[in-house]
């Protein structure tokens, strides 16, 4: 089982899902992965909802405001990569030309700063204290993997390693840049998809959520009023697809091995 008690440096090691209906979407993801959630009162921010498999917390989820509504802010799920220090990271990345939100603290949990590349994809930095992130990951119904779509490869791969020290190795097709594996410290840790220019499509970090069956999950999300964005696919190793829940947050299930 994928149980983790400790996230290095680099590290992709939690997600949650901002969303306009709650209660809607615990009962979606519930039925897809049989997740357990435990709302947690967080005072003036409202509600953060815990999301469990088996007693191990492996993401979360809350309901966005009505300021960020106005704003555009839209249902999506945000990655979170395991650092030592969010305030240097927020400087570093201001330094490499993107934004940065002034570092946070969450409570006892952690503090954090979320960063915008400059194609606009959105992540946080995870500075832990009581809460270190995904008690369990790999396994079913668990987050496994974590991919950039971005029209901007090369600027990213240039980016994100100097910025958290990933190293990126280059994945080719006819000459063509193909697919970028994300390596930290040397193991696999998310990767970056070229989007090609023709494609509607503003770039951002997916996450993927581990699967028995990746056409029953399909069959499954549609009967919960989900919409199938990629039909079941195998790219190589393993079966894909790409799904949105009904609120609209995009994520990606994988079936196939995984990392213990």
């Amino acid at each position: 089982m994928g149980k983790r008690q400790h996230y290095e440096p680099g590290v992709f090691c939690w997600t949650d899902l901002a969303t306009t209906d709650a209660e809607g979407a615990k009962a979606f993801y519930g039925g897809l992965f049989g997740w357990e959630a435990e709302d947690r009162p967080v005072g003036d921010a409202g509600v953060y909802t815990m999301l469990s498999l088996g007693g191990d917390q492996v993401c979360a989820l809350y309901e966005l405001d009505s300021y960020m509504r106005e704003h555009g802010v839209t249902p999506s799920w945000l990655s979170h990569v395991s650092v030592d220090s969010a305030d240097r990271v927020a400087e570093r990345a201001r330094g490499l030309g993107a934004t940065a939100e002034d570092p946070f603290d969450i409570l006892d949990a952690g503090r954090m700063t979320i960063i915008r590349d400059s194609a606009g994809a959105v992540l946080a930095a995870w500075q832990s204290h009581e809460h270190l992130g995904a008690g369990r990951v790999n396994d079913a119904g668990c987050m496994a993997w974590n991919e950039l779509q971005t029209r901007e490869p090369e600027e990213a791969s240039r980016f994100y390693s100097a910025l958290f020290g990933w190293e990126m190795e280059r994945m080719e097709e006819n000459s063509e840049l193909a697919y970028v594996l994300i390596k930290n410290n040397g193991r696999m840790n998310g990767g970056i998809m070229p989007v090609p220019a023709g494609w509607d499509m503003a770039a951002s970090w997916l996450p993927y959520f581990t699967v028995a069956s990746c056409d029953a999950a399909v069959t499954d999300a549609r009967r919960l009023d989900g919409e199938v964005l990629v039909e079941p696919f195998e790219p190589g190793e393993g079966r894909i697809s790409v799904l949105s829940d009904p609120q609209g947050a995009a994520f990606a299930i994988f079936e196939g091995e995984t990392d213990e």
